[in-house]
């Protein structure tokens, strides 16, 4: 098995992503810590990718995305500019989409070192990640990253919890998830929350 933070990153692939502060340290302390988190993601992340579902906890956070195409990402490097160099490789997937993951920590973490008068690093690096092999592992994912804070004793209901997709993708609300294919791949919302109510285990090491 690859070892989950060398797994390469390839195209139209769907990705488990999670990674947690170093020595475990808490890297969120404040709903505006949670929010600009997020706002990031979306600045830098959704060039790239497509976000399925997400949980941000006090110390670690899960990402359930879906890299772009090799075109997208073709055209991204053109508009954006992300790599000047023209070595074999760099503007490879996994290339691009660790560099913009690079800039949302780089980001964040100055941010925070700034706000709690703190300096080094936050965020352990290369941030893990786990292919999505099929549609079950994927359903049963973002059923397991929901739960994350039940789980975890941070909230009595999961469906409760403020910073995770779960009520997002219920809402009517706008939102740069990809709502309408989780519903899809749930068959409808019933069955959505149906399922969630079922106990998921994937044995994830934090």
């Amino acid at each position: 098995m690859a070892d989950i933070r060398t797994t390469p990153i390839e195209a139209d692939c769907f990705y488990h992503i999670y990674n947690r502060g170093i020595n475990g340290e808490n890297i969120f302390k404040s709903d505006r810590n949670y929010s600009f988190f997020l706002n990031k993601v979306v600045e830098f992340l959704i060039p790239t990718c497509d976000v399925y579902a997400y949980c941000l906890m006090p110390n670690h956070f899960h990402l359930l995305v879906k890299i772009k195409s090799d075109l997208e990402l073709s055209s991204l490097v053109k508009v954006q500019n992300l790599d000047k160099a023209t070595q074999t490789g760099l503007h490879s997937p996994q290339n691009i989409f660790s560099k913009q993951f690079a800039r949302l920590f780089n980001s964040y973490s100055q941010s925070f070192n700034k706000e709690y008068k703190r300096h080094g690093a936050l965020i352990e690096s290369p941030f893990k990640r786990k292919l999505i092999i099929s549609d079950k592992y994927l359903i049963n994912m973002i059923i397991y990253i929901h739960q994350n804070p039940q789980n975890h004793s941070i909230v009595h209901r999961f469906s409760k919890y403020n910073f995770s997709s779960y009520q997002s993708i219920l809402s009517t609300s706008r939102t740069l998830l990809k709502r309408d294919e989780i519903i899809e791949l749930f068959n409808g919302v019933e069955n959505f929350k149906l399922s969630h109510q079922r106990t998921i285990n994937l044995k994830e090491e934090f």
